[in-house]
């Protein structure tokens, strides 16, 4: 969705750097590096293990495996809302080597003013907590597949609140320091 130039209360959202103790209060950063490891199969194949923790088992759920094509989002990108799943966590791990956006807000109620924006880098995936609040999948570039590991079943497990103000990534979200 491009830039709507008429709302006035819009504000730039800076981008940071996806490191897992930057994001450690919204969620696990999948990727190898610093990962435990250790061979299998007769040495093999290198396991890389426990990479995020798959939380989908209130109210009865279950753990799905999809794949969402993400079509790209333009930079500027005007962030109007945000959205949680209550039930379980939620992980992204792209099948592409592009930098994607993720905008995250901590549990709870929704607090506009906490918003945090990262940009993931060639083999980053995100697992979402429980009841963090995220936008939608913002792929950058070019139509982007995901696997998507989240929860299956029955209650209410998504959330969607209209920001009380839009927060803008910047045409330059995809570069950080």
């Amino acid at each position: 969705m491009p830039v709507d130039e008429t709302r006035s209360e819009a504000r730039v959202l800076s981008v940071e750097t996806l490191t897992r103790e930057a994001f450690a209060p919204f969620g696990d950063v999948i990727e190898l590096e610093g990962a435990r490891h250790y061979p299998i199969n007769l040495g093999t194949t290198e396991r890389y293990h426990d990479l995020a923790r798959v939380d989908t088992g209130d109210e009865g759920g279950r753990t799905l495996i999809n794949v969402f094509r993400g079509q790209p989002r333009e930079l500027p990108f005007e962030v109007t809302m945000m959205e949680r799943h209550p039930l379980g966590s939620q992980a992204f791990i792209p099948l592409h080597g592009r930098p994607y956006l993720v905008v995250v807000a901590p549990a709870g109620d929704l607090d506009a003013q906490a918003l945090r924006a990262f940009v993931a880098r060639d083999g980053q995936g995100v697992n979402f907590a429980k009841g963090v609040w995220h936008h939608p999948l913002i792929a950058c570039g070019e139509v982007s597949d995901f696997i998507v590991v989240d929860r299956g079943g029955g209650g209410v497990n998504l959330n969607e609140q209209t920001l009380p103000f839009s927060y803008v990534l910047p045409v330059d979200a995809l570069v950080t320091e």
